[in-house]
């Protein structure tokens, strides 16, 4: 607790002091241009990946990087993005998974999650990723097999957002985009899902971000 009382300590005494103007902006409201969904896991840094800062991004977390579908369950994803599409008008969507994935190791082996009984009744929710990986891939192993489990499961939750009232109508007016990310966690790479070859590839300079389209996304099997 002593690291985080230091850091409180610094950041109220360095970072609010050099940045007044940016605190007295943020009290008047928010306006962020892009809803970050994101995994739990903290090796995961939202801000920090994309060097954002404090307003930028509305970011929602949990296990997994999972969106529910619509009326599937009673938590606050929803919520939160219904007021990140209709009430802060955010013009993007990304939804980023992230390599070695313990949420993903425990969706290939349920078993394994015996003792931990609310995390494997919430993994239900990626069971379309579980059996995309099951069917489509028998002949991959190891960490490739946990990869493509990581890559396959944010193509999921994509589809599972477009089941949301507000995702739809926005997207039906052109007013919204989805984005597909994966963060390497042993790099720092961000890859990003290109609809035009069915693969994921890093996002540079010479590569802008992908949006995709509005029908339904599919992986190429490898």
């Amino acid at each position: 607790m002593q690291k985080l009382v230091d850091g409180l300590h610094k950041f109220q005494t360095e970072v609010c002091r050099s940045h007044q103007d940016l605190f007295r902006n943020l009290a008047k409201g928010q306006r962020p241009e892009a809803l970050f969904i994101t995994c739990s896991d903290s090796r995961i840094n939202p801000n920090l990946i994309t060097q954002t800062q404090p307003g930028d991004i509305f970011i929602v977390r949990n296990v997994g990087n999972i969106v529910p579908p619509y009326g599937a369950s009673n938590g606050s994803e929803s919520a939160a993005i219904e007021f990140a599409v209709a009430h802060l008008n955010v013009k993007n969507i990304i939804v980023c998974g992230h390599t070695l994935c313990g949420a993903m190791r425990g969706l290939l082996d349920p078993a394994g999650l015996d003792a931990l009984p609310s995390v494997k009744s919430w993994l239900q929710h990626a069971e379309l990723t579980r059996r995309l990986v099951e069917e489509n891939y028998p002949h991959i192993e190891g960490v490739d097999r946990l990869t493509i489990t990581v890559e396959e499961n944010v193509l999921a939750q994509i589809e599972n957002l477009r089941t949301h009232p507000t995702v739809r109508a926005r997207l039906a007016r052109g007013e919204l985009s989805l984005y597909a990310w994966v963060f390497k966690i042993e790099t720092g790479q961000v890859f990003q899902f290109e609809h035009t070859n069915g693969q994921f590839a890093p996002i540079d300079e010479t590569a802008p971000p992908s949006a995709l389209p509005e029908t339904t996304v599919f992986r190429r099997a490898i």
